[in-house]
């Protein structure tokens, strides 16, 4: 059997990126996961550029399974309607290739489209039905480090942060 084991947030905030660069080496150097803190900023920065490593994504793979499942339903659709609903026309093929070439066309980029988007949703970590702890001063150009640890290495990071010139610091309740 597994304990709770509860944690605590801390959000640091830092008016230059260099601060919060400095805060995440310190982070890093005192053994803390990258899942352990999360970088938040109003502005975009590039990956990797506080020091954090660089997460590989999937949305690639997204958009190749829903055109295959998009091309697999208009086939499946455009044949299975022209056989139950045969329309022998002049002697005609009863499956015809070009009504079928459009369908499968507009099913397959539907199928892209759809599983695109849902790509995005799921990449984006969303919906995030509990946020944490937020101050309105990212959005106005400061960023924010957001640690989230055991009570044991909440004050090693609360050391951390301050040393790094963390101009705020915003203590959670712990969970």
């Amino acid at each position: 059997m597994t304990t709770f084991i509860p944690k605590r947030s801390l959000l640091g905030l830092f008016s230059t990126a260099d601060g919060a660069a400095d805060a995440v080496e310190g982070l890093q150097d005192q053994d803390f996961d990258d899942k352990d803190f999360e970088i938040m900023s109003g502005t975009p920065y590039p990956e990797g550029a506080f020091g954090e490593k660089t997460t590989n994504h999937r949305l690639y793979v997204f958009p190749f399974i829903g055109a295959a499942l998009g091309f697999a339903v208009a086939i499946l659709l455009t044949t299975a309607t022209q056989v139950s609903y045969p329309l022998v026309t002049g002697g005609k093929p009863i499956l015809s290739i070009p009504p079928m070439a459009i369908i499968t066309y507009e099913g397959t980029m539907l199928g892209a489209i759809i599983f695109t988007v849902l790509g995005i949703i799921f990449e984006s970590r969303l919906p995030r039905p509990k946020l944490g702890l937020y101050d309105e001063r990212i959005t106005a150009g400061y960023v924010g480090i957001l640690v989230t640890t055991t009570e044991d290495r909440f004050k090693t990071a609360k050391e951390i942060l301050t040393k790094a010139g963390a101009e705020d610091i915003k203590e959670g309740e712990p969970d």
